[in-house]
Formats: C-alpha cells, structure tokens, sequence
C-alpha cells in the first residue's frame, strides 16, 4: 500500500540544489500546492559521504525535519545511481565498457558497471549508512531504492560484466554442452570447450549469435535485479516496516529490463513515464503505460513516480503541454491505477544537464500557468481521496512478454520494420478507443478471469505459455494471435513443421513461407480494406477463412481466419490491417467474445473504472474539441464539483475530465 491518505502528491525535491533560505519558501508553495509527499536525496551522494567513510548528514537532517514539520512525508532514496567523483579515481575498474570496448568516463550518472564489486561495496555502505541513520525519521514513509535502474547502463562489456555473465550461464546451464545446444554453436564454428571462451556480445564483423545475445539481455536485467535486491534488503533490515520501492520506466523507448521478473521484489510498484513529441496521441501511450503498470502491479494501485509538467530536455524538439494536458495526463494516470501523482522535479534546475526540464516550480516562478495547473491539479486529488486502493476491472487481456520484444528485434529477422510496441500498440489502440477495460499478462499467467486474451507480437514463446494460451481457449475462451507469433522457442531456435509454430494447431493453419512486405507496399483485402508490412502463405487445416487477400502475390490466399479450438475460438491474423479494418476486426471478434466496453462514448473521449468496496469511479476524459454528453448511474455524484448528478447523463467539456461515484455495479 501506498503511504498516507489519498492519492500522493509530489515531485522529486532537489534542496540541495538551492540555498537554504529557499527551503522554507519550497515547503510554504508545497503546502500551498497541496504536496504530500516528495522524494529526496536521489542524486546526494557526493555530499552525504564526502569521502570513502566519511558522512555528513547535517543538511538531510534538516531537510527532512523540515518537511515534517510542515507534514510532508519523505520518500528517501539511496543516492546510489550517481557515485561521487572520488569513487571513481579511487576504482577506474568500476566504469563501464560500450559494445565497442570504449571506456566511460564519469562526469554524468549511472557511469559504473553493474557487475563491479566496488559498485556493489560502496553502494551497500552508503545505503547501510541512510537506512540506518533515518529509519526511525517520522517524515519517512517510503524507501525510494536507486533510480531508474538501467537508464544508461542497462550493458557493461568489461572483462568484469564477462566473468559475471558467465557465472550466470554456469547456473542457468550447469555444463557446456547444454549451453552449446541452447545456442546453436554448431552454427558459424562457435562452438565453446571452455567457459572462458565466452564473452559478451561485443561487437563483431557480422551476425552475432541471437540466443547469445538473447541471453545477455536476460543476464543484464538479473544483474541490475540483484542490485536492487540487495539495497532493499539492507533497508528491510534496518525498518521492516517501510516499503521500498524504485521507478521502472515502461516508456515506449526503454526495453532493457524483464519487468515481470522486477514487480513481485517491489513493495510498491512505481513507474516514470514521459511523451514523446513527435506521437500526435499521447493520451493513448499514458493508458497502455498506466494498464501495464498495473498489471505488474498484480491489479494493485501503484505510483508514477515521474511525469511532466511541460516539456522534457531530452529530445530533439521538447515540446510544452498544451492547455489543459498536464491536469489530463496526470488524471489519466490515476484513471488506469495510480494512487500517486509525483513530476520531476519540485524546483526547476537553473543548472546542471536537466536545467531545461520542467518543474512543478517552474523558472517564471508562481506567476505561470505551470504552477497554477499544479495547485489547481492538487485540489483536484485532494477531492478524489476516496479513489485511492480502488482497482480496474477488465475481461481482456493482451499478452506481453519482454523475451519475445528481445528476440524479435536482434538482428537477421524477415522484417525488422516488425517492431514489437508498435505491434502492441496497433491492437490496443482500437480497445481504447472503443472503452474496453485491458489487462496485459504473462503468457503463462492465469487466464481465468478474461474472456478474450490477445497475443499482437508473440514471436517467441516457450513451451508452458504457449500451452497455457491454447488451453485458455481449448476451455472456452476467445484467443486472437498476430503473425509471426509463436516462431520460436525460449532459446530462439524455430518451431519446425510451419508457422505459426507453437499455435498451429490451436489456430487450425499452416504457413509454409512468409512475405513480408516493403516500405510503402500494401495489398487489398476482401471486404474492403488494406493491409501492409506483413503477408504469408497460410493454408487452413481446419480454419475458416474470414478475410483474404485480392491483390499481390497472394492473393485469394487466408489473410485472417477464424478456428473453433475445444470450446472455444481461436483467430489468426496473418498481416497488418489498416488500422480501420484492424478496429473493425477486433470489434467483432470482442463482440462474439461477449466483451463490453466499460461506456458507450462519443469519439474523443477516454473511459476508464475503478472499482472500489461500496462504488464504481468511472473517469470521464474528453481529448476532442466538442463537448460530450455520457450516460451515467442516476444516482452518481461528480467527485470533482462534488455535485450529484441529477439527469442520468454528464457533460464534459472539450478538454476537460470528470470523474464519477456510482453505485457499486455487479
């Protein structure tokens, strides 16, 4: 559970950054904003240990006094993603290695190797240090570990992340032949007589090995897990009590780390999450993002650690939010799950590589429309304190695995415009669009609770989660898998016999070649209708044919089908439809699935629910530029306006959200 009351308010505060008369000025404009809660000390390690030893924690004395004083809880990090200058000259070993075998210098964040073990020894003792010195500090309610794990040094390839790895795949395999048959050595004359032969993927002269390099990936994210784990332990041991947490960052641009395997190691799953300026509906990313995150969560609240106010410093054209944006991304986050709103940062930097990112203090001060969107933004909150701990409700779930994201996008593969979010992406936004409440899931997750489980991009899978889906659907459920799914197994070696591989008899077709389509190309669909980037040769081994193609090379040949699997339903779709006739498809196949969307909206406006003990909140979040009118319970309230709803409808503004109490549905 999330501490305090409420839905959290607040932001990365960076005091140090500031003289200390500021300070003071800092917590009246927070009280004033009606902050709650704030992380701090996430980037203060040169300064609470000077040198090797040696501590000096007078200034985060008096800041976390200070923030109690004004009631004001503390989410207190371990300042471990920026170690000191003198770490640095004192273990030049620690820094990390790129692909291409440069050394890193320090001077930025996050510049050390996750295997080091003098990383590992300074880290603990500087985490040792804060837990032990703060654990009984009233104004701390929540252990803020590290910082965005793997942000900017997710892969080292030292000589010291080469011994680790190999230890990882001592354990993982046992012996060399089981490794040389995973990997396929026998390909290229790879194959290993001695563990020391093995190195990282480090830049070659072609193709590496893609189990290799698959397993790298699966090596870096347990490496920086184990970090964390030990951080959080050291922290348990001095408060038990207090959860920890650290921010993931399910962004559309960060794949490095295996969520799943993260999420259960975190007493409270937190998240960061920024747009992108060059997507023209963000809106959509924040709910795919917020529906992930809380997935990870297992169904639970959880908090966005990081969003912003306005524009970001790092990419090429930052733009500021538009009118109205930063109350409905903040909303929208706490519509799929949040029970904590927080921004980097509180004060903006006036120096330093993110002094252009913005703040809820921005540079103009409090005479902005930034900060005047940040207090109006926690009345907003304050009024919905009775959300906090409701959770969503959803009978859809869309697979995600980030094995299959890994493998699909190495090298060598028939398309490499195939790119995994945007396959994901292209099947979720006509749910959203349409109100339909999604779940994303494990392959091998229970499946129990859904009545429709989607797999866009499920290139690998191994065997347990493939038969786990088929079985969903074998019992009665309605399964729909996109091409090039089920290729592979967890090594990355291909399924023999056909494709789709592990689902072609689930889905009652073989393909016995693909056609992936160039840049720019397109065939015609039957019906109606176009499709891209994508084609194959399916044949039906029992399937029917719902949708085929009429032009191309093949044409009259099954383009999408449709299977009785068990008692259930099973449907393949073998390209990439535009994205009208992919809405159009999907709608049916939720409608046999007997799938209903959370309310019947007009276009433009974002429907989501939270399910609490004794009511219904149901968000209401207008993106278009009229204004919507959406049929509601009789007896609901507008928690917002506080004001009940009189005629059995509400009307929101362009622009605008409004969130609705209702009677607790069945």
């Amino acid at each position: 559970m999330i501490p305090g009351h409420g839905i959290a308010y607040g932001g990365d505060y960076n005091p140090e950054q500031w003289p200390e008369e500021v300070w003071h000025e800092d917590v009246r404009l927070m009280r004033e904003a009606g902050v709650t809660m704030v992380s701090v000390g996430i980037f203060s390690w040169a300064l609470l240990e000077p040198a090797e030893g040696e501590y000096d924690f007078s200034r985060m004395d008096r800041i976390l006094d200070l923030l109690h004083e004004n009631g004001i809880a503390a989410d207190l990090a371990t300042p471990t993603a920026a170690p000191p200058a003198w770490f640095f000259r004192a273990h030049p070993e620690a820094l990390p290695v790129d692909r291409d075998g440069r050394g890193l210098s320090y001077g930025s964040r996050q510049t050390f190797c996750p295997s080091s073990p003098a990383y590992r020894t300074a880290a603990l003792r500087i985490a040792r240090a804060v837990a032990e010195r703060y654990a009984d500090h009233p104004a701390v309610e929540m252990w803020h570990v590290h910082n965005e794990y793997g942000c900017h040094n997710a892969e080292c390839y030292c000589e010291v992340s080469a011994e680790a790895f190999r230890g990882w795949l001592r354990a993982k395999y046992e012996n060399l032949a089981a490794l040389n048959e995973a990997w396929g050595t026998t390909f290229w004359s790879q194959w290993y007589y001695d563990w020391d032969e093995i190195i990282p993927p480090r830049a070659t002269g072609a193709v590496p090995n893609p189990t290799h390099q698959l397993d790298w990936r699966r090596f870096c994210s347990d490496e920086l897990l184990s970090l964390y784990k030990a951080e959080r332990e050291v922290l348990r041991t001095a408060a038990p009590s207090i959860p920890a947490t650290t921010n993931f960052m399910v962004m559309y641009n960060f794949d490095a780390l295996d969520y799943w395997r993260w999420a259960p190691e975190l007493d409270v799953v937190s998240n960061d999450h920024y747009l992108r300026s060059t997507d023209p509906e963000s809106q959509i990313d924040i709910a795919l993002s917020g529906d992930l995150v809380r997935s990870l969560a297992g169904g639970r609240p959880w908090f966005l650690m990081e969003h912003s106010t306005g524009a970001v410093n790092w990419q090429p054209v930052n733009r500021a939010k538009t009118a109205g944006e930063l109350r409905r991304n903040a909303l929208a986050h706490v519509a799929r799950g949040a029970d904590g709103i927080a921004y980097f940062q509180w004060r903006a930097a006036k120096a330093g590589a993110e002094q252009w990112h913005s703040a809820m203090l921005p540079h103009a001060g409090t005479d902005s429309q930034i900060w005047r969107d940040v207090v109006a933004l926690g009345a907003d909150l304050k009024a919905l304190a009775e959300v906090r701990g409701s959770t969503g409700t959803a009978s859809v779930a869309v697979v995600w695995d980030w094995n299959a994201r890994w493998a699909l996008e190495l090298p060598s593969q028939p398309s490499e415009q195939v790119r995994y979010l945007d396959q994901i992406r292209s099947w979720y936004e006509p749910l959203w669009r349409a109100g339909i409440a999604v779940d994303f899931v494990r392959p091998d997750a229970d499946l129990s609770a859904y009545r429709l489980v989607l797999a866009p991009s499920l290139y690998l899978v191994d065997e347990a989660g493939a038969a786990n889906l088929t079985s969903f659907a074998e019992a009665g459920g309605t399964l729909a898998v996109g091409f090039h799914s089920g290729a592979v197994d967890e090594n990355s070696h291909v399924r023999l016999g056909g494709y789709p591989g592990a689902f072609r008899h689930a889905l009652g077709v073989r393909t016995d070649e693909l056609f992936p389509l160039l840049p720019g190309e397109s065939v015609e669909l039957s019906g109606g209708g176009t499709a891209s980037l994508w084609s194959e040769r399916v044949a039906l081994a029992g399937a029917e044919a719902v949708t085929s193609y009429t032009s191309g090379p093949l044409t009259g040949v099954p383009a999408v089908t449709r299977h009785t699997h068990g008692t259930g339903t099973t449907w393949y779709v073998a390209t990439q439809p535009d994205p009208a006739t992919l809405a159009a498809l999907l709608d049916r196949i939720r409608g046999e699935a007997g799938v209903e969307p959370v309310r019947v909206t007009p276009e433009g406006v974002e429907a989501a629910l939270r399910r609490g003990e004794d009511a219904d909140y149901l968000f209401l979040i207008n993106h278009g530029d009229r204004e919507a009118e959406i049929e509601v319970s009789a007896e609901a309230t507008e928690l917002l306006t506080a004001k009940r709803v009189l005629e059995g409808s509400v009307h929101v503004p362009p622009g605008d959200v409004v969130v609705i109490r209702e009677p607790r549905s069945a």
